[in-house]
């Protein structure tokens, strides 16, 4: 349970009016209701679940933490529900086939960073956070509990979900543990008796389950806050499923990095969705940004030390964006280039494709073929087909990955 410490609950208007504006997509029923119960002085009770399908957050989380961290700074109670029984159904949410089923065991190890990780942006030390897990009550339902939980539901409802009717549309199958993800879902929200559940928009549905269930079974308005989703210009979240994942376990030089090669029309909602400036601040980047009065590379390298900042401190920020500057603007090769260990017989192009440092071997072909992979500095590697050779070789892709072979 809470500590007995509670702070004191904060009731600030203009804090009130950006967390529930900022980065928000909606709040159900309406934001006006729920602005009345925060400004009420009511301390509220709210959650953000996280089902442990790999082993590290990443970005999508941190918009949710975020917020959760302004919820926490303003005295509510936080729960973070580690999703340790729903993971094992796996959540259909945008999933064109079902999930791979993970066992318990898997989910519990990967989910074994998470408090560390959470740690750099929710403050710990508060009596006014905890993590639970809902395996806890759901392995205890029993068969006549499931039955009464699942009359709540219609499968008329559960099948408008956009992705059961793109599957069906598809010929794909939708398998009945899908179904009842939502069902689950909103069974945590009931037992946690909480005020308000936080979710990117894409798990409307799921949330907006659980509300329906605490009117059916509490008789008690539960509030839903649905944020924007950080997306790429081709409107993919930026997360695990699509391959372009900063995780809050990356290294500040490799987290800056990986910022600084986003599209520049990212940038915008980078700064709206992950970082802490004020309003004020964003509103004048983007009016320069759209005026064309500075240089886009300039704010990016703003926004990544802003994002840097939040998971590894203001010092590491700044050494992450000279040793960029450094490293890409003056062409010096990174001390921390990744090192791979290969025989000299070995082609460059299996070896990069192996480790994930380029796509594959045709997105190599192309690259060669570009001009784009050398001997650093500058000596063009012109045989996509090409071995490592003797000794070691520092390799260069584009402008901005470098790698080590060392042959043996």
């Amino acid at each position: 349970m809470f500590g007995t410490n509670k702070p004191k609950i904060i009731t600030d208007e203009d804090i009130i009016e950006e967390i529930l504006t900022r980065g928000v997509e909606k709040v159900y029923p309406n934001k006006a209701a729920f602005k009345e119960v925060l400004m009420s002085g009511k301390e509220i009770r709210l959650y953000y679940g996280i089902d442990p399908t790999g082993s590290t957050l990443h970005l999508g989380h941190l918009v949710q933490l975020l917020k959760l961290r302004k919820f926490q700074d303003l005295g509510h109670e936080v729960i973070i529900l580690i999703g340790d029984f729903t993971a094992q159904i796996g959540d259909p949410t945008d999933k064109q086939a079902t999930r791979k089923p993970l066992t318990h065991q898997q989910v519990l190890e990967n989910a074994k960073g998470y408090k560390k990780q959470i740690s750099k942006i929710l403050d710990l030390g508060k009596s006014n956070i905890r993590f639970v897990h809902n395996e806890k009550w759901t392995n205890k339902l029993t068969p006549e509990d499931l039955l009464e939980l699942a009359s709540h539901f219609t499968v008329s409802n559960l099948l408008t979900r956009d992705m059961f009717q793109e599957r069906i549309k598809a010929g794909r199958e939708v398998y009945v543990h899908e179904f009842l993800y939502p069902i689950f879902q909103a069974y945590d929200a009931v037992t946690m008796e909480v005020d308000l559940q936080i979710g990117g928009n894409d798990q409307m549905f799921n949330m907006l389950a659980g509300r329906d269930l605490m009117k059916r079974k509490k008789n008690k308005e539960m509030f839903v806050l649905t944020t924007k989703l950080l997306i790429d210009p081709t409107g993919k979240k930026m997360g695990k499923t699509e391959d372009n994942m900063i995780t809050l376990n990356d290294s500040a030089n490799d987290m800056f990095g990986k910022v600084m090669s986003w599209p520049d029309s990212m940038i915008s909602l980078g700064f709206e969705m992950v970082t802490n400036i004020s309003d004020e601040e964003i509103k004048s980047i983007q009016s320069e940004f759209e005026t064309g009065k500075s240089n886009p590379k300039e704010y990016k390298i703003t926004l990544a030390k802003e994002i840097v900042k939040i998971c590894h401190g203001k010092e590491a920020a700044q050494k992450a964006a000279e040793t960029f500057i450094n490293t890409f603007s003056k062409g010096e090769f990174p001390e921390d280039a990744q090192i791979i260990n290969v025989s000299k017989e070995e082609k460059i192009m299996d070896i990069l494709v192996e480790k994930k440092v380029v796509e594959s071997k045709s997105e190599f072909r192309r690259l060669v073929e570009a001009g784009a992979v050398s001997d650093y500095p500058d000596k063009k590697i012109n045989d996509p087909n090409e071995t490592v050779g003797e000794g070691e070789r520092k390799i260069k892709i584009g402008k901005k990955t470098f790698v080590v072979l060392k042959s043996s």
